[in-house]
């Protein structure tokens, strides 16, 4: 079945009907330089506005659509050169965030588009195929402009791009990165959209990449660690350093433990520039060669599931793999995935030599042995190391094979660390020897909300820090800035083992991104040091919602909630609703000025329970608040219980009863549903009563006598 609405000078009109013409209208605001900029239109379906647009931009260079239903969505923009072709609106299934994290439930109920790059574009129309409810359009402007030279290159590496090189808007980023313990593999992908006519572009099109996964998908960040263009451009992606396990939004299920590298450009049909092969080969010769893995070698990685491969599924991968060896997807494009094979090859001939699979079992307090491969036949050694970096223990040997068993047993308490080196030219492999079993730990560290207000109005006025220890131990509780600087000691004393939970109000502080640093000393002198980030935003006061409970039946009482909040400045608002983890709504998406905000939700949904989220993002960083809603058009239910003996009376459902005496009236709240005697202070002859719910729906009115 094919559903479309008609559109002016559509040759195949006939044949579908088009969804929509969305002619954008009023400007992006002004920005900092190189910041891409994105506004949200829900877009008409069947002729109906399903959400009152208010305002659009006059001008974008990137679209990015998402729609509800399992059809097919289509869409062309208009230019300086007129109406484009028409293009599908790819929606990868996996190309997503993990299962279970909050990044996959802010969009759960959606399909996700790729972002297109289309040039200045003024105008878009949008058609579809099959069964689609709603549409959504996100209209990103990011401007074409010289980048500044910042690059990173380390030894071994390729020239990088930074973040701040490209222009990444770190105001937006939602959380901070989560990272895998070890690196597994690498997974290529492509995006799907254009490549880039230049360097500048490939730069804009990062910037409104970043833009869209944060803003439109609600990722955390950019999903993709690094992003390669086809003149060879390697630009860093997801923050949380280029040498470290960020765990990204690329390959859902196989997210943890993967880089994601993606080519800017669409590689179906078109072939792989040889500048862009050369720059992947390089990026993963380098970013395996930090993880000590080999190019050329497969492993094992454990689904966290997707619609190809069940959570818990072990699945045998290469080391370099395309996006389609981990689900039903044809990324990175034919032409792009054919060249795999040889890219791996090149990155394993690349930076020799190299140390591979370094492998380290036992602990302090048994025999600890240690292996590893080498490229070529090299004198190698390992070396165990105290607290204070002497020394302790060394073994050496000569061959492609390291293997040597260190004896712990008489080892006194402490931190040790170890190192397997092959000479000046190999990257060494480093780490820290695990304790004996049953010694102190500290885990679990989070800040709740990671994001607070301290001012004054009952809304995350403070933050809840908690942790858990292993044993009893003395806990120190400091405060940083966000560079490490020390503040202040929050609190220090004992602590038993289990979970504690310390609050901090923030009041003696300016609004900033701080950390949280706990350190926990254990009986036998171990130590241990972890941090958590936390933001002190004031932007945000006085949000609340009235009423809670909606009964939006047209009767005039309780049919819309009215919502109200509070900028101290200007700031990036996001008022969602919400059931569960999946978004009904969006009543709020954009830049506010400062100053009293308001917004009203007309509770067109289903009966039953409702959060009504209001993120609010300024440059210190993003904070979030919620409301429970309740929809509820159900009318209360009173009934008798027996016509003799003692007057009771059952109730269906929480609610304010209202008895009337003679004329009298008499009211007594009753908290829960069940059975109750009515008792009243004054004899009557006649008696009446009625039920009002928090949704103020009405009951009937029941005679008593």
């Amino acid at each position: 079945m094919r559903r479309e609405i008609p559109a002016a000078n559509l040759g195949w009109a006939s044949l579908m009907k088009l969804l929509a013409a969305v002619i954008v209208a009023l400007a992006f605001p002004a920005t900092a330089w190189g910041e891409a900029t994105l506004v949200t239109r829900e877009l008409p379906v069947d002729g109906v506005r399903t959400l009152a647009a208010t305002h659009a931009p006059t001008r974008f260079n990137m679209l990015g659509l998402h729609w509800q239903g399992p059809g097919r969505v289509y869409f062309r923009v208009h230019g300086s050169k007129g109406w484009t072709a028409w293009h599908e609106a790819d929606a990868e299934s996996d190309d997503l965030p993990d299962r279970g994290t909050d990044e996959a439930h802010r969009m759960r109920a959606w399909r996700l588009g790729n972002p297109w790059w289309t040039g200045t574009s003024e105008r878009v129309q949008v058609r579809t195929r099959g069964r689609v409810q709603r549409v959504r359009a996100h209209f990103v402007w990011s401007s074409e402009e010289p980048m500044l030279e910042r690059s990173l290159q380390t030894a071994g590496s390729p020239k990088i791009i930074l973040r701040k090189a490209w222009g990444a808007n770190e105001r937006i980023r939602r959380d901070n990165p989560d990272y895998a313990p070890v690196l597994l593999n690498a997974i290529v992908h492509h995006t799907a959209g254009a490549a880039g006519s230049s360097p500048a572009q490939s730069a804009a099109i990062v910037r409104g990449i970043q833009v869209y996964h944060v803003q439109g998908n609600g990722w955390d960040d950019i999903g993709y660690n690094f992003l390669v263009d086809r003149f060879g451009q390697i630009f860093e992606g997801r923050y949380g350093g280029i040498e470290r396990n960020v765990i990204g939004a690329h390959a859902q299920g196989f997210n943890t433990g993967s880089v994601g590298i993606s080519v800017l450009g669409n590689y179906d049909s078109a072939a792989l520039p040889a500048a862009a092969r050369e720059a992947v080969s390089r990026l993963i010769a380098w970013r395996l060669d930090v993880a000590h893995l080999h190019p050329l070698s497969r492993i094992t990685s454990i689904s966290n599931g997707n619609a190809r491969f069940r959570k818990g599924l072990p699945v045998w991968l290469p080391a370099v793999s395309g996006h389609r060896d981990t689900g039903f997807t044809s990324c990175p494009g034919r032409n792009l995935y054919s060249q795999l094979g040889a890219i791996a090859r090149r990155a394993s001939a690349l930076g020799l030599p190299k140390l591979y699979a370094p492998v380290v079992e036992g602990a302090r307090g048994g025999l600890v042995s240690f292996s590893a491969q080498l490229s070529a036949s090299l004198p190698w050694s390992v070396t165990i190391f105290d607290a204070t970096q002497r020394p302790i223990a060394v073994g050496t040997g000569l061959g492609t094979k390291v293997q040597w068993t260190w004896d712990a047993r008489l080892a006194p308490p402490g931190s040790y660390t170890y190192r397997i080196s092959a000479g000046p030219n190999v990257r060494p492999a480093t780490g820290t020897l695990g304790a004996p079993t049953g010694t102190l730990t500290l885990d679990a560290v989070r800040a709740d909300p990671s994001g607070f207000t301290p001012n004054g109005d009952g809304l995350t006025d403070v933050s809840r820090i908690s942790y858990r220890l292993s044993g009893s131990a003395t806990v120190a509780v400091d405060l940083q800035a966000e560079d490490g600087t020390p503040l202040a000691q929050l609190f220090s004393g004992s602590k038993p083992a289990g979970r504690h939970v310390f609050a901090w109000d923030g009041s003696a502080y300016p609004d900033g991104r701080y950390r949280i640093v706990l350190t926990a000393r254990g009986r036998g002198g171990r130590q241990l040091t972890a941090a958590t980030p936390i933001v002190l935003s004031r932007t945000l006061s006085g949000f609340a919602v009235a009423p809670t409970a909606l009964s939006p039946n047209g009767d005039g009482i309780n049919d819309s909630a009215s919502i109200s909040f509070n900028l101290a400045v200007p700031a990036l608002a996001w008022l969602q609703v919400l059931r569960g983890g999946t978004e009904l709504a969006s009543l709020i998406a954009g830049e506010l000025p400062a100053g009293p905000q308001a917004a009203v939700w007309e509770g067109r949904a289903r009966d039953g329970e409702y959060r009504l989220r209001l993120t609010i993002t300024d440059a210190t960083g993003p904070v979030a608040q919620e409301f429970k809603v309740r929809v509820d058009r159900i009318v209360p239910t009173l009934k008798r219980v027996k016509k003799r003996g003692p007057l009771r009376v059952s109730l269906s459902e929480p609610a304010r009863v209202t008895f009337v005496a003679d004329g009298v009236t008499v009211t007594v709240r009753r908290p829960k549903a069940g059975i109750f005697r009515v008792v009243l202070d004054r004899p009557f002859k006649r008696l009446e009563a009625f039920a009002t719910d928090p949704a103020g729906n009405v009951s009937r009115r029941l005679r008593l006598r």
